[in-house]
């Protein structure tokens, strides 16, 4: 977990709440969950200190009372309500003097939690609940004349009973006519190709409802497959730039083989390259049908669609199982837990793992997690299998001290850490523990394989690939192919990787 970026004492009094443990914290402040006089539990969002410059303050104060504007004029069981906001008065605290301070219902964890946790190639559990509440937040805001601005799975939280709220409303702006205005903030990840393009001017950038609906795309599918984003790349600008090639024409949309069929025409036209043909989407509409059973699907056309529709979705996927006794939503069983009858299994990676290979069991799902992450169809399983064999025989306790590298992947620490976002658990990872390492190292050999085919290389990959690992994208490069100095390494692994079956 992030550490805040300023303390608050325990017990610290605001807007007539009582501060207690430290939640988390992001860009602009930090989050502590609260108490009120009677016990009823919220959490306080603390925004911009003191020490911020005063055009940040400026921009802090802006989005705290348009969240608080917001939720007094768009209230529905899908938004997080915020109940007051108010700016700290404390000299004695310098580090909290000027900060504002927004008091808002408590959630029990983010969707962005829930993915961190998630195993690729399945949908996560209540993938389906959480899309439909999702898109009857997101359907009202749009019908009362709001757009969001920035959706992503961290302003997205799960109350305690499993409902799912759309959050953070800092960015949120109100339509005039076609488009609203913001600052030009946003997560890459979940941002439309055209925002990238957009001219900023003295009122922000131009921001509109088909961007929501682009970001809710990229949830869904993130959602049920286990976390993979639609457009997949070791880093979130390799990703923005391999959406914004799909715009323009350059590459087709590759939906992952886990994206369950009945969603993919959700998913295919929320990410439609046009953003008026976006704006013409009626994501209820489409999230009613993928989402339902046949007879409450046409209970829904007969009431109609828009949030109706969506609220159908939710009624039919807490309604009892379908015949046969397992539930309708991918990724369930209806029990906790993964590896049921109901479970979606995703479709077979190319070069998979063989049966009987020595790779050690315990492992195996590990590297095909690892791969599944990575759009290069040179990133399988086998190969990375290859490598890890080349590099430590699978022993996470192997060492190389006279180069500082440690671990089943052969980590040096320091540039392990540039790599770690890829380990699948929240907070901190270690270069020791296996699934940290195959995680980190899938990601960063999926950027190797992009930096060599950007430098024009399209033969012989996995061994380049393999050399990279070695020295660096750099040397590869520098050498036009496999450096004399680590040929006995590359040739141990492709020789591994032909065992593989690679």
């Amino acid at each position: 977990m992030r550490r805040p970026p300023f303390e608050v004492p325990p017990g610290y009094p605001l807007a007539g709440y009582r501060t207690g443990a430290f939640l988390g914290a992001g860009a602009w402040g930090s989050v502590y969950a609260a108490e009120g006089p009677d016990g009823t539990p919220v959490a306080v969002k603390l925004l911009g200190p003191a020490r911020s410059s005063p055009g940040q303050r400026r921009t802090v104060a802006q989005m705290a009372a348009g969240e608080l504007r917001f939720s007094r004029r768009a209230d529905h069981p899908h938004l997080i309500r915020t109940l007051a906001v108010v700016t700290v008065d404390d000299p004695d605290h310098p580090e909290l003097d000027g900060a504002v301070a927004l008091v808002m219902e408590r959630a029990a964890r983010s969707l962005q939690d829930l993915l961190a946790v998630a195993r690729p190639g399945r949908a996560v559990p209540g993938a389906e609940r959480i899309l439909a509440g999702v898109c009857a937040g997101l359907t009202h805001m749009h019908r009362a004349g709001w757009v969001h601005g920035d959706l992503k799975p961290a302003n997205i939280l799960l109350m305690p009973d499993g409902t799912a709220k759309i959050a953070d409303f800092g960015l949120t702006a109100e339509l005039e006519g076609t488009h609203a205005y913001a600052p030009p903030l946003g997560s890459p990840d979940h941002v439309p190709p055209e925002w990238w393009s957009e001219r900023t001017g003295a009122r922000g950038v131009a921001v509109r409802p088909s961007a929501d609906v682009w970001a809710f795309g990229v949830i869904a599918h993130q959602l049920l497959t286990g976390g993979l984003h639609p457009f997949l790349g070791a880093t979130a600008r390799a990703r923005s730039l391999a959406a914004q090639a799909y715009a323009r024409g350059a590459a087709p949309l590759r939906l992952d083989q886990a994206l369950p069929s009945r969603w993919r025409p959700v998913v295919a036209a929320c990410l439609a390259p046009d953003r008026e043909e976006r704006a013409r989407t009626d994501l209820a509409a489409l999230v009613a049908r993928a989402g339902t059973r046949p007879a409450a699907r046409r209970r829904v056309l007969r009431a109609g669609l828009g949030v109706l529709a969506c609220a159908a979705v939710l009624l039919a996927l807490t309604g009892g199982p379908e015949p046969g006794g397992q539930s309708s939503q991918s990724g369930q069983s209806g029990q906790s837990g993964r590896g049921g009858p109901g479970d979606h299994h995703a479709a077979p990676l190319p070069g998979a793992i063989p049966p009987g290979s020595d790779v050690p069991v315990a492992y195996q799902g590990m590297v095909e997690d690892a791969a599944r992450r990575c759009p290069e169809p040179e990133v399988t399983p086998v190969l990375l299998a290859a490598m890890l064999k080349a590099e430590s025989g699978f022993d996470p306790s192997a060492a190389r001290p006279e180069t500082g590298e440690y671990g089943i992947a052969m980590w040096t620490p320091a540039v392990f850490e540039a790599w770690a976002k890829a380990a699948s658990h929240p907070g901190p990872k270690s270069y020791l523990d296996p699934g940290d390492a195959i995680a980190a190292m899938g990601n960063y050999v999926c950027w190797l394989d992009q930096q060599l085919k950007r430098q024009g290389f399209t033969r012989d990959l996995p061994a380049l690939v393999a050399a990279a690992y070695r020295t660096s994208d750099k040397t590869v490069t520098a050498a036009g192919g496999v450096p004399e100095r680590v040929r006995p390494h590359v040739d141990r692994v492709l020789r591994y990787l032909a065992d593989y079956g690679g």
